[in-house]
């Protein structure tokens, strides 16, 4: 049986996308829920990381939208994807974009972070689709910048990491703010932490789909643990696997030993970037354009890129730091071996750590038998096969010397020469600094940081739109108690 998207009746302009990046024959957790999706119907999908779920919640977001000839209107959209980070909001608003361009609509994403006026202005303007984190969403609904009322599809992905991080009472807000005849996708991993009481609240007799379990392994990915003597010999192994020439990424415990890691490969001749919650997001952008490009082969990151971070041809994770718990240990090693491609996976350990990476790995079923290595053994040389050439690092500016005398806006004055309190915050600064935006602050995003409003431009303001689809098919949605496949009109007003 032919499993390409136009078989499904995904709309022949998304198909012609889809077909220009390569991409013609469906993955199985799409196989699984298009069916559903397209015919309007509430479904719960789990699937495992890189399994294709993203492109499983957009094809139909793009084309259901476009069935219902949808009109544009400013601060009203009508579709509502909700993701926890703003790296994965970005990533899926990637992934929408050429899709719902081409049957005429547009994306926004809305995250804390980053000022809220270019996301004013994308509402003001009128969008279709908006992908948000639930704490920013949350402010510009209470700001009345955007109503809810209007939304036809809304996804709710990653529902167990919005629960991980305390969303679910935002997220059950926003949800009951959509209209209750509306078409609801769900996926997430587990169905844990009251991510069932969001299915049984605003699901309507939902398809459930799951493609292998919750907390299973990628058949493609080949899992390592090197156990080292000492700290002196894992520092070199870290080096010594950083030093091939595909991707990697190193996984480490906390900000500040990121941002260390980096900084030390990148003087070793080891072109490395940082990611992580310190960081500002012009930097996050600038980081990971040199990372997917040919700046620096190598990101040493915290978890906050354990989800939502896709970059292709990583071809080794390294777990520099075993990760507190087995969803994590997947999550880190899902940024390899994605889409069908392999890849490996490296988890480093100092004796005493033996007995709890075991217990881990047990939970995330994951069967490996330590080897005791140094950067010279043969197991090792094998893994990171040919070197990369060394790369001379940027010579560092030196910092200005302060004349005599203290400056202006010494901290003792507690003025400065702009007339501000020396130690006062900027009105806009952030309160809170939780990786992957655990810290609330008070009326403010629970998610913290990602990428500025991202704007993908369709047709004018006001305009109708419809999308050509297969015969018969009706993605439309459908009224409370009608019976399916019954299609109703786009809302108005």
């Amino acid at each position: 049986m032919s499993n390409t998207f136009e078989s499904f009746g995904v709309p022949a302009a998304i198909v012609k996308v889809l077909a220009a990046q390569g991409k013609s024959e469906a993955f199985p957790i799409q196989v699984d829920t298009l069916p559903d999706t397209l015919a309007g119907d509430d479904v719960l999908g789990r699937g495992k990381t890189g399994s294709g779920k993203t492109l499983a919640f957009s094809i139909p977001m793009a084309a259901g939208l476009a069935e219902l000839e949808v009109t544009r209107k400013p601060g009203a959209p009508t579709g509502l994807i909700l993701a926890p980070t703003r790296e994965l909001a970005t990533q899926i608003a990637d992934v929408l974009t050429p899709l719902a361009q081409a049957v005429g609509l547009t994306v926004t994403t809305v995250f804390g972070g980053v000022k809220q006026t270019r996301q004013e202005q994308a509402f003001r303007r009128g969008v279709d689709i908006v992908v948000a984190c639930p704490g920013r969403l949350e402010d510009l609904m209470r700001q009345k910048i955007v109503r809810l009322d209007n939304v036809e599809i809304t996804v709710l992905d990653e529902a167990d990491h919005m629960a991980d991080l305390g969303f679910l009472p935002v997220v059950t807000r926003i949800l009951a703010a959509t209209p209750a005849d509306g078409q609801r996708l769900l996926f997430s991993a587990t169905l844990d932490n009251g991510v069932d009481k969001l299915v049984k609240r605003f699901l309507h007799d939902p398809k459930m789909h799951s493609v292998d379990e919750a907390n299973s392994p990628v058949a493609q990915m080949t899992h390592h643990v090197f156990e080292a003597a000492s700290t002196a010999d894992k520092n070199d192994l870290v080096r010594e696997l950083a030093s091939g020439t595909g991707r990697r990424i190193l996984f480490m415990r906390t900000k500040h030993q990121a941002k260390k890691l980096a900084k030390k490969l990148t003087a070793e001749g080891v072109p490395a970037v940082d990611l992580h919650g310190n960081l500002s997001q012009a930097q996050r952008d600038r980081n990971l354009a040199a990372f997917g490009g040919d700046g620096a082969r190598v990101l040493v990151a915290t978890d906050v890129a354990a989800r939502g971070v896709h970059v292709d041809g990583v071809e080794l994770v390294v777990h520099v730091d075993p990760p507190a718990e087995h969803k994590a240990y997947l999550h880190r090693s899902g940024r390899t071996a994605r889409a069908g491609s392999e890849g490996d996976v490296v988890t480093i350990c100092l004796p005493e750590q033996r007995g709890d990476l075991r217990k881990l790995l047990n939970k995330a079923k994951i069967d490996v038998k330590p080897q005791r290595v140094d950067a010279k053994s043969a197991v090792v040389d094998d893994l990171v096969g040919e070197r990369a050439a060394y790369v001379k690092p940027e010579p560092v500016a030196a910092a200005p010397q302060r004349s005599g005398g203290r400056p202006s806006g010494n901290r003792g004055s507690g003025r400065s020469s702009n007339g501000r309190s020396g130690g006062a915050r900027n009105s806009g600064a952030r309160r809170g600094n939780g990786e992957g935006g655990q810290a609330r602050r008070t009326g403010g995003s629970p998610e913290g940081r990602n990428s500025n409003g991202h704007n993908a431009s369709g047709r004018p303001s006001g305009g109708q739109r419809g999308g050509a689809s297969k015969a018969g098919h009706q993605p439309g949605r459908r009224r409370s108690g009608a019976p399916q496949g019954a299609r109703r009109p786009a809302r108005q007003g």
